[in-house]
């Protein structure tokens, strides 16, 4: 009798979170559409007009100042949108959605080696918080929408509405998932998803080859033992280049802010130290995302699934990205991550006798899962973008890249809810900022 009293409270609440869900969905995944359509226009447009790398700081300090100008909070980015969620406060700013596209297109329009994640995840946080204010949602639905919203803007910028949903639930806290925001996550990125290739956006497509090792009696599993054991140590090298990239990325900002406290002008250092790697190596191949190469054979996340063999690339890469997230480029982290993985899995397949399809594959995804802490979400992504075949071969490099990365991340503001290991029992309920700052 009271479940049948309470019956059109329940649906009251299912219809507006429904709604609420549908709207963020829809707008977050026009959005990203939108964004990844400008994105493939200012890739091509520095591809046929090579000289605009020229004008790469100049562009950095026309954002920055911009930044200066109007953003207010949003230059915190991601780490604003996590802090909110677990201390909400002053709130998620709406233009934070259009500067950082904005931003995010000037920068690789001039070849910034920057990513889109953070740009996917900022819009769908500041569209949520819009929505948020607009219906007047209390601070624990607010929470809810926000976590939505970061799961709506990373499903439909990589095309992975499992992952996105995922994701929206493991970036904020280290050990530990919210079940009770496990549904609206879900929607927000399913909807998200299939507006944006409603909107005839289509995502890149690698091929994974590698579908087990034939038995002596010509059979096929799934697994391999001694195949499983080298994707193991693999691993291991994922999780320190996951580390590697983290640490670099603050150290360094710490490092320029010293050098030169006007943000303003960090981003005119930052393009002349990338335009000075470019004139030194002879190449263009680790400007921008880096998904394709404007050179056939060129290095680039498609052809590191191939043939091709490039042993140093990932950490060229590596090396652009940091200069330029160091020195305040806005974009994001997780397509050079996938670059970084993807490369270093190719160097290291001769080397450890692994398929390199496969083995670019795991560290596509792995080092992504040691730099963002989310091996559950990247395992998801891992079958979402290569199939279910060699799910154990994913999960495996994400869950150990994940614990040989340690306490640090990309995003400062997560919490460390449960310790990767009992020996940092004491940072239990820190954020990622403390302890990196102890």
């Amino acid at each position: 009798m009271p479940a049948f009293h309470n019956s059109p409270r329940v649906a009251v609440t299912t219809l507006r979170w429904g709604f609420l869900l549908l709207l963020l969905g829809g707008s977050v995944g026009s959005v990203c559409a939108l964004f990844l359509w400008l994105l493939d226009q200012a890739t091509d447009i520095r591809f046929e007009t090579p000289w605009l790398i020229f004008g790469l700081p100049l562009a950095g300090v026309g954002v920055a100042l911009l930044y200066q100008w109007f953003g207010g909070k949003s230059a915190a980015g991601n780490n604003l949108i996590i802090d909110e969620i677990h201390k909400p406060g002053g709130g998620v700013p709406f233009r934070m959605a259009p500067l950082v596209l904005f931003g995010t297109v000037v920068s690789h329009l001039f070849g910034a080696s920057v990513g889109r994640e953070g740009t996917a995840v900022q819009i769908g946080g500041s569209f949520a918080a819009a929505i948020g204010r607009l219906f007047r949602l209390h601070v624990q639905d607010m929470r809810l929408l926000l976590m939505a919203g970061i799961a709506a803007g990373f499903g439909a910028v990589f095309g992975t509405p499992v992952a996105g949903a995922v994701f929206g639930l493991e970036v904020l806290t280290l050990g530990r998932l919210d079940y009770a925001a496990l549904l609206p996550v879900a929607v927000a990125s399913i909807v998200a998803d299939w507006t944006c290739h409603a909107w005839g956006i289509h995502h890149a497509v690698y091929h994974v080859g590698f579908r087990g090792i034939a038995a002596a009696d010509g059979s096929m599993f799934h697994v391999n033992a001694i195949l499983l054991v080298k994707v193991g140590f693999a691993a291991v090298c994922f999780g320190l280049a996951s580390r590697a990239f983290a640490d670099g990325v603050h150290r360094l900002a710490g490092v320029f802010q010293r050098l030169c406290p006007s943000a303003w002008i960090r981003p005119a250092i930052g393009g002349v130290l990338t335009l000075l790697l470019v004139w030194i190596l002879g190449t263009r191949d680790y400007l921008g995302l880096g998904t394709v190469s404007h050179v056939e054979g060129g290095a680039s996340i498609l052809n590191f699934f191939g043939a091709g063999y490039y042993p140093w690339s990932w950490l060229w890469k590596l090396v652009f990205t940091l200069v330029a997230l160091a020195t305040g480029f806005k974009g994001g982290e997780v397509t050079p991550l996938f670059f970084i993985g993807a490369g270093l899995g190719n160097a290291l397949s001769p080397l450890m006798g692994v398929p390199v399809d496969l083995l670019a594959g795991v560290g596509f995804v792995a080092v992504f899962a040691g730099a963002a802490n989310t091996p559950l979400a990247c395992t998801f992504m891992a079958v979402e973008l290569f199939g279910a075949t060699d799910v154990i071969y994913y999960a495996t490099g994400c869950f150990i890249a994940y614990l040989v990365s340690g306490h640090t991340g990309i995003y400062l503001s997560q919490r460390i809810g449960t310790p990767k290991l009992a020996l940092f029992s004491k940072e239990q309920g820190q954020s990622l900022r403390d302890v990196c700052n102890r």
